[in-house]
């Protein structure tokens, strides 16, 4: 299956956000205002006034200058050969993916979003459902390693970041790193670890080290964690804080199956190509991964994509006059910074995946819940209430226009 096919079906399975949700009246302090509809093709930046004021118009050809809300993008847009070259690794790993995994389309395309943004990524739902595979395939497609740490509540932060022993051969310590030391982490039930095991994770998560001895040792690169959490189990289970969840790029519900994808899956245990013993018959190298995150990271992103970002971040922070006083009261605290960078930096790459060297408002709309249900953080009443942070995340997309 292409990449495009794997972003046209998750695109698919995301629907829209409502519409018709009233604007707010004059009176109510206005959102960031949104630039002129975004152009398909590469252009010289629009110039935009500050915050306060409305969006001029465009500058001449040939005499504008960078906005100091949406700065241009100074590197080089991907070239035709390069675009063609992120197609052949994608498809490589989609192929691979197919080989072993049933259905999951969403799965292995946020898997794959995770891997070219170079972010980190949590998956949750009930056991059984091919978290820890899905992980363990992609981490097979790629000549890399891999490593896989089965969190319990006796984890200690050293089983993970690695400890100093003492050789008595040579009277010294010596350092030995943890298996967070790879290219390739699978964190499984990351909510049965303690709390201080769990902090552990992030400095190497967010700053990509870990220090023993106070010594400093680099992870190497790439590298993706991906955290799996049951959340039906809280025996023995301890909450990730909101520091924590921050740090993750992405986070994805895995859902059940279809009976014909579960037929599927019987089939192909009786033909042995479930075998754990079976490996990928194609790989790509790190080389070829870092190739892909730097084509990713040069995917154009319009100033009024950018400001249409920051404008949804905002109103999640500011729900009340946008989205009513009913739905707004729910939200407890609204997106960080990681929010915005998380739908800049994914963006690109759900463009990537389907074909394009530039953005579109469809993909940040598609990936509205991956960045913000872990993000946006819901009161006691909205859990009463039984309303999903996906509720209140859609309310907030129909309030603020599209570009």
């Amino acid at each position: 299956m292409s990449q495009n096919n794997d972003a046209a079906a998750f695109a698919a399975q995301t629907p829209p956000p409502p519409s018709g949700i009233v604007a707010p009246p004059p009176a109510m302090p206005p959102a960031p205002p949104m630039p002129p509809a975004p152009s398909l093709r590469r252009e010289e930046p629009v110039v935009q006034a500050p915050a306060t004021t409305a969006p001029p118009a465009a500058a001449p050809s040939g005499q504008s200058s960078p906005a100091p809300e949406a700065p241009a993008d100074t590197k080089p847009a991907p070239t035709e050969a390069e675009m063609a070259r992120a197609r052949q690794i994608l498809d490589t790993v989609s192929t691979a993916y197919s080989a072993r995994m049933v259905g999951q389309e969403r799965l292995r395309t946020s898997l794959l979003l995770a891997l070219m943004a170079g972010g980190h990524i949590l998956l949750e739902s009930v056991p059984g459902l091919a978290k820890t595979t899905a992980a363990s395939t992609l981490a097979d497609t790629v000549k890399a390693d891999f490593k896989r740490i089965q969190c319990t509540p006796d984890l200690l932060p050293s089983d993970i970041t690695g400890t100093q022993i003492y050789d008595a051969a040579s009277g010294t310590f010596r350092t030995v790193l943890g298996p967070v030391h790879a290219n390739f982490v699978l964190l499984d039930e990351i909510n049965r670890s303690s709390a201080k095991t769990q902090s552990a994770m992030l400095e190497a998560m967010q700053e990509r080290q870990t220090t023993i001895g106070g010594e400093i040792h680099r992870v190497p690169r790439p590298f993706l964690v991906i955290a799996t959490q049951n959340p039906i189990e809280q025996e023995g289970t301890y909450e990730l804080p909101e520091a924590q969840m921050d740090r993750f790029l992405l986070k994805e519900i895995v859902e059940y199956p279809s009976p014909a994808d579960e037929l599927e899956v019987l089939a192909r245990i009786d033909s042995g190509a479930l075998d754990p013993d079976r490996h990928a018959t194609t790989t790509i190298s790190l080389s070829d991964v870092e190739q892909l995150q730097d084509i990713s990271s040069r995917v154009y992103v319009d100033p009024a994509i950018r400001n249409y970002i920051v404008s949804l971040v905002y109103v999640t922070r500011n729900p009340v006059p946008y989205i009513g006083e009913t739905l707004g009261g729910y939200i407890k605290y609204g997106s960080s910074p990681r929010g915005s960078i998380a739908f800049l930096q994914a963006s690109r790459a759900l463009a990537l995946l389907a074909g394009r060297s530039y953005v579109i408002p469809e993909d940040v709309r598609n990936l509205r819940h991956l960045v913000l249900r872990h993000r946006v953080l819901l009161t006691f009443e909205a859990e009463a209430e039984n309303v999903r942070s996906e509720d209140v995340i859609d309310a907030v997309f129909g309030a603020v226009p599209t570009p």
